[in-house]
């Protein structure tokens, strides 16, 4: 794969993950080594740093993430604090619902069902109160997403199986074939 193509494949990489990625990680999916990881993450920072870019790759240790740059953090911040006053949009709702009837469930897992990107809806629901975050017994570096208790509260449930047909919409084998 040519330099260019494989600069584009990281960015990719790092903005659908919207967590921090092991460089070793970004090199394993890429097929190319870790040096060379290392050296396209570093023409991507110089490129960053020379345009009037909106985005960042911030690097602490061996792990990579996409960020927004400082000078536009007023406006990343209106848009979060929009979203947070606002009603919930479709997309939220969705998410949401993923988590209620089939959680505790992992982003990816989230992401696998909706077939796009839930890291920034996820971390809204976070800060809503509406979902709660656990460590993933099974992947010491993920989370798993739960519905917390204000979500239950605004809801007037006692518990989440008292949400409608909850039985049947939890294990449903056809969202277990998505997700598995």
């Amino acid at each position: 794969m040519e330099q260019e193509k494989i600069k584009s494949a990281i960015e990719s990489l790092l903005l659908v993950s919207g967590t921090p990625m092991k460089i070793s990680r970004i090199a394993k999916i890429l097929g190319i080594s870790k040096p060379e990881t290392e050296n396209l993450v570093m023409l991507l920072q110089t490129e960053y740093s020379g345009r009037n870019k909106g985005m960042i790759i911030i690097r602490k240790e061996d792990e990579l993430q996409l960020a927004t740059t400082p000078e536009n953090a007023q406006y990343v911040d209106q848009l979060v604090k929009s979203e947070i006053q606002e009603g919930l949009s479709r997309a939220s709702l969705e998410v949401l619902s993923i988590i209620a009837y089939r959680g505790p469930i992992s982003r990816i897992e989230v992401e696998a069902i909706r077939g796009v990107n839930c890291s920034f809806i996820v971390r809204s629901l976070l800060m809503r109160g509406l979902v709660d975050r656990m460590e993933n017994p099974k992947d010491g570096r993920g989370y798993l997403y739960k519905i917390s208790f204000e979500f239950l509260k605004r809801l007037g449930m006692e518990k989440v199986e008292n949400l409608p047909d909850f039985e049947n919409l939890s294990k449903d084998p056809r969202i277990k074939s998505v997700i598995a």
